[in-house]
């Protein structure tokens, strides 16, 4: 991962925990205070009915006229009081505040019933527990569980979605980044040839036809690069119309038929009349590339064949072919079948949307160390 992958990724992955721990953070705050008011509500409810069957005891002792005998409940204290605050029966936990019906102080739930309505002189039934503690404790300690395996999930969820979005974005930057090395690679070729020649020229001050070639090669590998270059950054506008295909397939022949020289390379052409609605130029970057790609990957001392008639072109080499598995991606922007000769792997990507604007149709049959075909059936438009 580069750079700018990893600080893409990185901000993606704070932007995402941080608004989902806020959430998360939220969620379990309101959710913890949603049941420590239902774990009071339940223990108020448990106390006040201990109270009231106390208070009941209380009163049926008084109009029985028997002795008072306060049942025991677990982990509670119960406390019977006087109008003076007094206490007569039982024992409490804290000091009890008579002003309020139930409250909580430290680890102590208090409810305080008048039930008893001054029987046996008792007017307030206290009873106590500190059960509510270790409820909410639990509590506390499952939410804080909860709390921690969602948050791990979502840690390991942002992490996979992480790189599943960047994905894409690091692979266009690595497209970029090989595009611009093949690029600089391509143009070091013919710079470099051009500066050599000139320089030699410069020594001998005479004109030979090898420095001329080099220099003419040169100087057309650099307009190609740049033409290719244009042509999908700024695709052209140019309008279509008739235009002599035959025409353009020789002239695209004589143009690079110092590159085919100094190859050794035979070119036979069989072209025929042949007229199709395109743009001039996008008719001469079909036949350039195709013709390019052909005599790039061709082996020295090899053939290539171009058929031309009003149905169809065919460009045939025997050059070192293509493997099957990689002929579905040669018409991918950036991509190159193999690393035989240079390229920015930009040339296929071109046919094909040539091809698909004018609702062509591509057949390609390679085999590898044997040559590849490449067949273009036209769609008659005139």
């Amino acid at each position: 991962m580069n750079d700018a992958s990893q600080k893409s990724f990185w901000l993606f992955l704070s932007l995402y925990l941080s608004s989902s721990f806020i959430l998360l953070i939220t969620s379990s705050y309101w959710f913890y205070n949603a049941q420590v008011s239902m774990q009071k509500a339940n223990d108020y409810y448990k106390l006040k009915n201990i109270s009231d069957e106390v208070s009941s005891e209380v009163i049926m002792a008084h109009m029985m006229n028997k002795p008072l005998s306060l049942k025991k409940y677990p982990n509670t204290s119960i406390g019977l009081f006087n109008k003076k605050k007094e206490l007569l029966y039982g024992s409490v936990i804290q000091d009890i505040d008579f002003t309020k019906d139930k409250y909580m102080i430290g680890d102590v739930f208090s409810v305080i019933s008048h039930g008893a309505a001054n029987h046996l002189n008792i007017a307030y039934v206290v009873v106590q527990n500190t059960e509510s503690v270790v409820s909410l404790k639990k509590i506390r300690e499952k939410i804080f569980f909860i709390t921690t395996a969602i948050a791990m999930l979502i840690i390991i969820i942002a992490v996979v979605l992480g790189k599943i979005f960047l994905k894409p974005i690091k692979d266009k930057i690595q497209e970029i980044e090989d595009f611009v090395k093949d690029t600089t690679h391509e143009l070091n070729t013919p710079i470099t040839a051009l500066m050599m020649s000139t320089s030699r020229l410069k020594d001998v001050k005479e004109c030979n036809k090898k420095s001329i070639q080099n220099i003419s090669i040169s100087t057309k590998q650099l307009y190609d690069i740049y033409s290719s270059l244009s042509y999908i950054n700024f695709e052209t506008k140019e309008k279509d119309k008739l235009v002599m295909f035959d025409n353009i397939v020789k002239e695209s022949a004589e143009y690079f038929n110092e590159l085919i020289e100094k190859k050794n390379i035979v070119l036979t052409l069989d072209t025929k009349p042949c007229s199709i609605t395109i743009a001039p130029t996008k008719a001469k970057m079909l036949i350039n590339n195709l013709l390019s790609n052909s005599i790039k990957y061709s082996h020295p001392n090899s053939n290539i064949k171009i058929y031309l008639d009003e149905t169809k072109l065919i460009v045939e080499d025997e050059g070192i072919g293509i493997e099957d598995k990689k002929l579905k991606t040669i018409f991918k922007r950036f991509t190159r079948a193999n690393s035989y000769a240079g390229g920015f792997g930009v040339g296929m990507s071109i046919i094909e949307s040539i091809i698909k604007e004018y609702s062509f149709k591509i057949e390609i049959n390679s085999t590898v160390n044997v040559g590849t075909k490449i067949t273009i059936y036209f769609t008659k438009s005139k």
